[in-house]
């Protein structure tokens, strides 16, 4: 009767749903290529019973683990008394209130007001939104373009499918911002003022002089980028661009939906190096998964500027402050706190990083092993002393995921670019020892095979 069931489900998802991130010919021919049915802690179960390791955590959000019974309570409790109730007209609800201060208590410096959002793109997006507002109320209408990364991964709304600087995003539908701008990623020395790098004029810096800083609202960066490759920026990189936006009288967003929250064993991503930026973009691992929830983060004078606004701002989504979903950011928080994940992430993240020398030693196509906290990564290439990389046939990065998949290991690969293969390990911030060391030896077993199957 399962395997009936099974069947006609995954018949009913190829006749009914076009899938994110997937090809539709495969999908529309083949059908999903899982159907989960339930999770507990750091594991998920397919509807055969397969379980596998959630190294992922689904995608970078789900930091307290599956089938918490706590976060399941506090959802039926509070739908019990307000599922829901809209921010518009002023109106509040107690659950919204009490999750802002919470996260205004977490975040650095004055970043003390929120706008609430269903997740990271509309988080994105209202970020860009207000930077520019801000300006208009400053009188500075013209400061309208926005900077990011190539690499950079912030959503595929159209704005910030725009900012995303994957091409395959910025290009998907032909729609774009003509004022969102990717500049090269990670140039120290070009932010603080080198014009003879011969990559300069891509530079954040470079991009700001040739629009003009009149013309420039904001910078946006994720502290580490997730889904552009797990790239950790140089160690002085964001304190550069940060001096950089403060000279030139523009705003830096920081993208922490994917860092935020304890992912990168710290509250956020901009805490390793100690920064302030003026916007803050969340989502993910603020309800680990367990609701829809996404919010902006911003200081103090943004704040003030906009709120001398006599008329109606105009922007808003219908779950902004959702009372359920903001009911379920309290209790998760309270969790991530009570059960020290943030240093439990750090500690297992050291662990992770330890891992990857053992593999390096072992493989001399596993190259680059990096990350803070868990969220990690790193580069397969074929002759890293040579610079060679697989072929596109090869397919090194896809072929240690399904290797991984096979042994029970749900990791992320990465080949959008020619000659990349680089391997995404992010698992559940609730991640133990022997956990860490699990997914370091189906990762070797996994590299093995592969080594084999090519004669390496």
């Amino acid at each position: 009767m399962k395997n009936q069931t099974l069947y006609t489900l995954a018949e009913l998802d190829k006749q009914h749903i076009l899938h994110p991130s997937t090809s539709p010919a495969f999908n529309r021919n083949n059908g999903p290529t899982i159907i989960f049915e339930r999770g507990e802690g750091l594991h998920i179960f397919d509807m055969d019973n397969n379980k596998y390791i959630d190294g992922v955590s689904m995608l970078w959000n789900v930091n307290v683990g599956h089938g918490n019974k706590e976060l399941a309570q506090v959802s039926f409790d509070q739908m019990q008394k307000l599922a829901y109730s809209s921010m518009f007209y002023g109106y509040s609800n107690e659950p919204a209130v009490k999750l802002a201060e919470k996260i205004t208590s977490m975040t650095p410096g004055d970043l003390d007001s929120v706008f609430y959002t269903s997740g990271g793109s509309e988080s994105n997006d209202t970020a860009f939104k207000l930077a520019r507002f801000y300006w208009e109320r400053k009188g500075l209408a013209n400061k309208k373009k926005i900077i990011s990364l190539k690499r950079g991964y912030h959503g595929v709304t159209v704005a910030a499918q725009r900012a995303t600087g994957i091409e395959v995003y910025r290009a998907f539908s032909g729609s774009g911002d003509p004022d969102i701008i990717n500049a090269e990623p990670h140039l120290t020395s070009c932010e603080l003022g080198d014009i003879n790098h011969p990559s300069y004029q891509n530079s954040i810096r470079g991009t700001i002089e040739r629009e003009g800083a009149n013309h420039v609202a904001a910078v946006i960066i994720e502290p580490i980028q997730g889904a552009g490759g797990v790239h950790v920026p140089p160690e002085d990189y964001l304190q550069a661009v940060r001096k950089l936006c403060d000279e030139q009288n523009i705003l830096l967003i920081a993208d922490e939906v994917i860092c935020g929250f304890g992912r990168t064993g710290r509250s956020f991503g901009v805490n390793h190096w100690d920064i302030v930026p003026d916007l803050m973009s969340v989502a993910k691992g603020i309800t680990s998964g367990y609701a829809q929830l996404g919010a902006v983060v911003m200081r103090t004078p943004i704040m003030d500027a906009i709120c001398e606004v006599p008329d109606m701002l105009a922007h808003g989504f219908t779950y902004s402050g959702h009372p359920t979903a903001c009911t379920v950011g309290l209790k998760n928080l309270e969790i991530i706190e009570r059960e020290n994940l943030i240093d439990q992430a750090d500690q297992m993240g050291k662990l992770l990083l330890k891992g990857f020398d053992y593999l390096n030693d072992k493989y001399q196509f596993f190259h680059n092993g990096r990350g803070r906290g868990l969220l990690t990564g790193f580069d397969l290439i074929k002759d890293p002393e040579q610079n060679i990389t697989f072929t596109p046939e090869e397919a090194a990065a896809m072929s240690i995921v399904e290797e991984c998949k096979k042994r029970g290991l749900l990791i992320r690969g990465f080949d959008f670019e020619p000659g990349m293969n680089i391997v995404a390990i992010a698992p559940p911030l609730i991640s133990q020892q022997d956990d860490i060391e699990t997914i370091i030896s189906i990762v070797d077993e996994s590299l093995s095979a592969y080594s084999k199957r090519l004669g390496l």
